[in-house]
C-alpha cells in the first residue's frame, strides 16, 4: 500500500496513554491517530526511531 511519503501500516497501541481503557478505534487525522471510546481522546502514535543500549 503507498502513502504520500511513510508507510501506510499504522503502529498498533494495545491501549490508551491517558486513560488505560482498550476500545480503541483509528482516526482520520492526524495520521496514525487513535481515538479512545472510553475517554473520548485522540491521540497519534509516532515512530522515532530505535534506540541502542551500549
Amino acid at each position: 500500500m503507498s502513502g504520500s511519503g511513510g508507510s501506510a501500516e499504522r503502529a498498533v497501541p494495545f491501549y490508551c496513554p491517558y486513560c488505560g481503557d482498550e476500545d480503541l478505534r483509528p482516526a482520520e487525522e492526524p495520521q496514525g491517530a487513535w481515538w479512545c471510546a472510553a475517554c473520548l481522546r485522540t491521540f497519534a502514535l509516532k515512530l522515532v526511531g530505535i534506540g541502542v543500549l551500549s
